[in-house]
C-alpha cells in the first residue's frame, strides 16, 4: 500500500529540476541557440508524422520547449502552483510518472487530432486536383523558403502545409494533466481566480476543461493554442488517477 510522505516541502525536487530544466531550455532557445546559429525549437518542437522534420525523440522534448516568456511563464506558475501538492501527497517518483505519461499521452492525442485534420484537408486537396507529389512539394517549399508566400495559396492548401510545417511545443499537455489531479485530490480546496475570487477545484477544472473542449470544437485555424493536448494531457490524467485508486496502490486522504 502506497503510503503518503510525511513530509511537505514548498518546492519539491521533480517541480524543482522541472522549472530548472524548462528555464535552462528556453535560455538555450531564444538566447543562446541564436547566437550560435541553431535552431532548437525546429530540432526538438514536436512535428506531424510524415513532415520532413519529425523525430519520435521529439515526443519527449516538445515538453520543454516554450513559444516565449509568457508561455514558459504561465505554464511553469501553473506547474508549481498545483504540482507541489501533488508531489508532496505522492511522492517524487509517482509525481513524475504521471507528469511525463501525461505529457506524452497529450502530445499522441494532439497528434492524432492533427492527423485526422490534415487528412480531411488532403481529401479536399485531391478535389480540387492536386496529388501527392505536389502537396509534399508544398511542404519542402515551406521549410525551405520559411513559409514566403504561404498566404497566396488556397485556405486548405495554406492549413495542410501548416499542418506538417508547425511544431508543437510547451509543457501544457502535461500541467493540464497536473491540474486535473489536483482537482481530482483536492477537489473541495478553493482556488483564488485573480487572487480575489474562490472557486473549488473540482468546479475550477471543469469549467476550464469545458472552455478547453468548446475552444477545440471551434477549431479557429488562426489559432496557435493545442486544446486538445490540453484535454488530451486531463484524459490521461484521470485514466491513470483511475486505475491507481481501483488499483489500491494509494491511500486518499
Amino acid at each position: 500500500m502506497y503510503q503518503r510522505p510525511s513530509s511537505f516541502r514548498l518546492l519539491p525536487d521533480v517541480i524543482k529540476n522541472l522549472l530548472i530544466i524548462n528555464g535552462l531550455f528556453y535560455v538555450a532557445t531564444f538566447f543562446i541557440g541564436p547566437q550560435m546559429g541553431f535552431n532548437l525549437i525546429g530540432t526538438l518542437g514536436l512535428y506531424l508524422p510524415g513532415s520532413p522534420n519529425f523525430e519520435p525523440y521529439q515526443l519527449i522534448t516538445h515538453m520543454f520547449m516554450h513559444g516565449g516568456f509568457g508561455h514558459i511563464l504561465l505554464n511553469m506558475f501553473a506547474l508549481w502552483m498545483f504540482g507541489y501538492a501533488l508531489e508532496n501527497f505522492w511522492g517524487p517518483k509517482r509525481f513524475l510518472i504521471y507528469y511525463m505519461l501525461t505529457g506524452l499521452g497529450a502530445a499522441v492525442i494532439h497528434l492524432g487530432i492533427n492527423y485526422w485534420e490534415a487528412m480531411n484537408l488532403q481529401s479536399e486537396l485531391y478535389a480540387q486536383g492536386y496529388n501527392n507529389a505536389q502537396l509534399r512539394e508544398a511542404v519542402n517549399y515551406f521549410f525551405e523558403t520559411g513559409g514566403s508566400g504561404l498566404y497566396s495559396w488556397s485556405p486548405e492548401l495554406t492549413q495542410y502545409v501548416l499542418k506538417y510545417g508547425t511544431p508543437t511545443v510547451g509543457a501544457s499537455g502535461a500541467v493540464f494533466g497536473v491540474l486535473l489531479a489536483f482537482g481530482m485530490m483536492f477537489p473541495n480546496t478553493y482556488i483564488y481566480l485573480y487572487f480575489a475570487i474562490p472557486i473549488k477545484a473540482k468546479y475550477f477544472v471543469m469549467i476550464y476543461g469545458a472552455i478547453e473542449l468548446f475552444n477545440g470544437i471551434q477549431n479557429d485555424p488562426d489559432s496557435n493554442v493545442a486544446h486538445f493536448a490540453h484535454l488530451g494531457g486531463m484524459l490521461i490524467g484521470y485514466l491513470l488517477i483511475t486505475y491507481w485508486r481501483k488499483s489500491n496502490s494509494y491511500q486518499q486522504y
